[in-house]
Order: C-alpha cells, then structure tokens, then sequence
C-alpha cells in the first residue's frame, strides 16, 4: 500500500471515555483553563490585575507576561466553555501533527500573535478604545489551531452543534475569517478587540503551519493535499492528511512513528529517508 493511502490514525488503539482521546498538552490546557478560572472566580478575579493583557500595562509598563497569561483568563463560563469545546476537539488532531513540544510553543506563540494584532490594529486607530483596554481568553490559540487543521487537511468534514450544519474545514476555516473581520469593519457585536486577537492568531497558524520549518520542523517535510474527493462525514474528528511519496516500506514505518509520537521523535537517520523519500517525489511530480 502506498503512502498516499495512509490514515495516520488507522493503526491508533480506539479507547472510550471523555479525556480518552486528549493529547496530553490539549489535556494540561484544559485542566490549566478551567482550574485557573474557578481560582480567579473564587478569590473575586483578582487575576485579572496582572493577567489581562492591555498595552499600557503590557508595553509601556513591561508587564510582557501579559501576552501570555491572558489566554488562561476568561471572563464569563460560556466564554471558558466555547474555548474549552473547541480545544477539545480539535487539539488532539494538531498537537499530533506537531508532537507536543512543538504543538505547546504553536499555540502559545498564536496566542501571543492575537495580542500584537490587537496592538497594531489599535496603533491604527482601527479599533475603538485605548491604551488600557484589555483583552482575555484562549481564543487567539484555538483560531490558530482551527486555521492549522485547515491547511492540513482542508476537505476534513465536520459537523457544528450549532449552528446545526456540515461543513468542510476550509469552509469552516473561510468563515473564522470573515466574521471577524466583518465585526472589526462594520463594529458589530462589541467585540472588536477580541476578534482582532482572533484573527492575528489565525493569521500565525497559518503561518506557521504552512511552514512548519519555522518552528523547526524538518525542511524535508511538506504538507500535500490528495485530488480525490471529499471523504464521507465522519461522526468523530479524524485527520485525513496524506504525503503522496513513493511506495517505500521503510517510510511507511517511520510515518506510523510519527503518527504515534510526533516528528520531534525521530532520529537524524529517518529525517534523512523523509527528505529523500519526499525529493523523489517533488521530481516525478
């Protein structure tokens, strides 16, 4: 069998339970988000003092711990609830494309991406508000995932809760674009702020992924998206990334590796077949 006819998750033992398919950062991210704010509602949201990011306080001030500790503060339990649904499934399914180290850094560095869109568009005087507006929640992270996932795997079918619809990823994806920046440009909704963290978070998970070198990843590896048709919808998430590389034994052992443990794993001996293995095929394309 051909690697383009690999699903990285057929050889994956199938498991029940609630936090049975969590990856384990997308698991410490829930834990952190949720914990975190029952502490914060607890002690009355004293959090939020050195928490929440604004520019007067994270760059005037030199607070710059702020572009990361605003993405575990949420304000209300549906906000907490949506990021942590969201996360939920559709973290495992990035964190193992990257592996966990690499997948930590990805969604911290997104998060921090929605703070300095937020600081440019306000810089521009595009957003309303000032200086001391503040800006909280994971969402900036899970843009970038969602925009990841989007770009691996663009015809992957999901199906919304609500609204109560089937889409493919990239239509999922062309919509977490334009509602933003509708909201921005038109000022709907009240939220401009956030959706300018929102889209500056997609904007680096696009970024990033389509380009994975950037974080590391090695230069050998390229994402390549199958011509056939859309896969059936599928009642749980499942990657259908393919590498349309020739049909060699040896990559096909080294791609279950990855499948299982991320390509941070692998040694420099199978780096090097990945690379080879993917020039053969950018030559004979």
């Amino acid at each position: 069998m051909g690697i383009a006819d690999r699903d990285y998750h057929r050889h994956r033992p199938q498991s029940s339970g609630f936090l049975a398919q969590l990856s384990p950062v997308v698991k410490w991210l829930l834990f952190a988000n949720g914990g975190i704010f029952f502490v914060d509602l607890f002690i009355g949201h004293k959090m939020l003092d050195f928490g929440v990011f604004t520019i007067q306080s994270a760059i005037f001030e030199y607070q710059f711990w702020q572009f990361v500790t605003f993405q575990f503060l949420h304000g209300s339990l549906g906000h907490l609830l949506f990021n942590s649904i969201t996360l939920y499934f559709f973290g495992p399914w990035m964190e193992r494309w990257w592996g966990s180290k690499k997948f930590l850094i990805f969604y911290l560095l997104c998060g921090c991406a929605g703070a300095v869109f937020f600081t440019l568009l306000m810089f521009l005087g595009i957003l309303p508000g000032g200086m001391e507006s503040g800006m909280i929640g994971a969402s900036a992270g899970i843009y970038g995932i969602l925009i990841g996932v989007a770009v691996v795997a663009p015809d992957l079918r999901v199906a919304l809760l609500f609204p109560p619809i089937e889409l493919s990823m990239r239509q999922l994806a062309i919509a977490l674009l334009v509602i933003p920046i509708g909201a921005i440009l038109l000022s709907l909704g009240g939220n401009e702020g956030g959706e300018a963290g929102h889209l500056g978070g997609a904007i680096l998970g696009f970024i990033l992924v389509r380009y994975p070198g950037l974080l590391g990843m090695h230069a050998g590896m390229k994402i390549f998206r199958s011509q056939a048709a859309r896969p059936p919808f599928e009642s749980k998430l499942k990657p259908r990334t393919r590498f349309r590389m020739d049909e060699d034994s040896a990559v096909d052992l080294i791609l279950d590796k990855v499948s299982r443990e991320g390509f941070q794993s692998l040694t420099d001996d199978e780096r090097e077949i990945l690379r080879q293995a993917s020039e053969r095929q950018n030559s004979d394309s």
